[in-house]
């Protein structure tokens, strides 16, 4: 009987081969001076001591010689040390859990819905097959005056609601890391689709009696992705005012944008978005750097709202009856698709190996003068990452991302799993998913972590962190009486 013999991919492990390549790519430089180093300590063994006293006193030192070459590499280095931009710190952060009070299980979310909607069955049928598919679970949240039928979407409720979401987070921040009112230099608050005047930072404001000379902004209309343009904004700050702090409030308002009307496009939203917010104090302090969860290694932003299609695919509007809710187009994730293709090309080189640097343009150069048909590579971004923050949209978008990225089911189980327990938190779904792995206990010195989100306009946007310390278990925040439970396992379909 003839011997059967192995196969290549059986008998070498190819994935020994890859790790070799990586290992040696990016400690290549490594490599050539280990032996170059190896070299001269040889060649010094091998001189006495008064061999090496003669070369020494054969050198003439002249003070003035001294001084010209050693201005140059101080002033050098002068330049480089003011130049060089401010580390910004995470201090802490919190988020807003609701209490039981505003939970909406799946029926009671049917009920109202075929109470509201009992002139349009198709409407309410939609709804539920959405809901079957959504990837939420039983205890998310929806704001006191969506619970009523109808629901009372008034301009007192919504503040109502605003007043709850920011100051609870707010409080809860300031017991964690002492904050003081007089101590915030800088206050940005991003809140999409609820700009009320005065606006939520000066509500803030007043609450905290801040002091008259704060730098208040508030961000509104920039969807999901606005939590993170809430932190590059304070980025940019902190780098032109020192030894300052700067409290982001991240939060979307549900009450006054509840859907009431039957347009299938536009009865998503009530499906998938859910009460939320969060509180992140960042500072630029040397001192903070020791207590800090976080530094803030990069910001990305892409924005496609030159493209109508992407302009257009999440847009508030009124329809045909005049009742106000925001489409979502066909197309969205498609554009979200090439918005984040656009983001990655560019935060690749700033957080991939070289390795993985060098297979990309290798594929690049093999598609544009040998093989145009040749499939393009897809660096392999759990190399320069040990955790993903992907924004929690909706089942579709985690999928999709968890497909191109080629990421496992447990680098996408802090996304589905806030998506399931809190549902869409819009801007602040990001800081329910980094409390989660806090809360798993994987947070570890030294992890890197890469928050994802997109918005309204078309916008992808990418913060990247790299932790302080090793984060201990948390005895408190929103998963506090639920993590032991999670992961849990989300079926393709829930039958209602």
């Amino acid at each position: 009987m003839a011997e059967v013999v192995p196969s290549f991919s059986n008998s070498v492990k190819l994935k020994y081969v890859k790790l070799g390549y990586q290992y040696l790519v990016n400690h290549i430089l490594t490599f050539l001076l280990v032996p170059i180093m190896v070299g001269v300590t040889i060649e010094v063994l091998r001189l006495g001591p008064e061999e090496l006293l003669s070369i020494w006193n054969s050198l003439h030192f002249d003070l003035l010689q001294i001084l010209c070459s050693s201005f140059p590499i101080i002033f050098i280095a002068t330049v480089y040390f003011m130049s060089k931009p401010r580390s910004i710190y995470l201090v802490d952060y919190s988020c807003y859990k609701a209490p039981v009070t505003c939970r909406v299980p799946f029926s009671t979310f049917m009920e109202h819905s075929r109470l509201i909607l009992k002139d349009n069955p198709k409407s309410v049928e939609f709804q539920m097959r959405i809901l079957e598919r959504s990837g939420l679970g039983e205890e998310t949240c929806l704001p006191p005056a969506i619970h009523y039928i109808p629901p009372t979407p008034t301009m007192e409720a919504a503040r109502g609601e605003a007043e709850v979401v920011i100051f609870s987070a707010i409080d809860d921040l300031m017991k964690k890391t002492g904050l003081k009112p007089k101590d915030i230099d800088i206050l940005i608050v991003n809140c999409s689709l609820f700009s009320p005047t005065p606006s939520l930072s000066a509500m803030v404001v007043n609450k905290y009696k801040l002091r008259s000379n704060i730098k208040s902004y508030n961000l509104s209309g920039m969807g999901c992705s606005a939590g993170l343009i809430s932190i590059d904004l304070a980025r940019d700050l902190l780098q032109v005012h020192p030894n300052s702090n700067a409290l982001v409030v991240s939060t979307e308002i549900i009450t006054p944008n509840y859907y009431k009307g039957s347009e299938r496009a536009m009865l998503l939203p009530n499906c998938l978005f859910r009460m939320g917010g969060a509180a992140i104090l960042l500072s630029n302090k040397r001192r903070d750097r020791y207590r800090a969860k976080y530094r803030l290694m990069h910001v990305v932003r892409t924005q496609k709202g030159a493209d109508d299609k992407a302009f257009k695919c999440v847009f508030e509007q009124e329809d045909p009856q005049g009742k106000v809710g925001i489409n979502l187009s066909k197309d969205l994730m498609v554009i979200a698709g090439e918005a984040l293709k656009s983001n990655i090309t560019t935060i690749g080189p700033l957080v991939l190996p070289a390795s993985e640097q060098l297979l990309f343009l290798l594929t690049l150069i093999s598609r544009k003068f040998f093989n145009p048909k040749l499939k393009p590579y897809i660096p392999d971004f759990k190399q320069a990452f040990e955790h993903f923050c992907i924004h929690a949209g909706g089942r579709a978008v985690i999928d999709e991302l968890q497909k191109n990225l080629q990421l496992s089911a447990e680098h996408v189980e802090a996304s589905r799993m806030t998506l399931h327990r809190f549902g869409n938190t819009s801007s602040s779904s990001l800081w329910y998913e980094m409390s989660y792995i806090e809360a798993k206990g994987r947070m570890k010195k030294g992890d890197r972590v890469w928050q994802i989100a997109f918005g309204s306009g078309f916008k992808c946007n990418s913060a990247v962190w790299k932790c302080n310390r090793t984060i201990k278990t948390p005895t408190d925040g929103p998963w506090q009486d639920c993590i032991d439970r999670y992961p849990v396992h989300i079926p393709e379909i829930v039958k209602l």
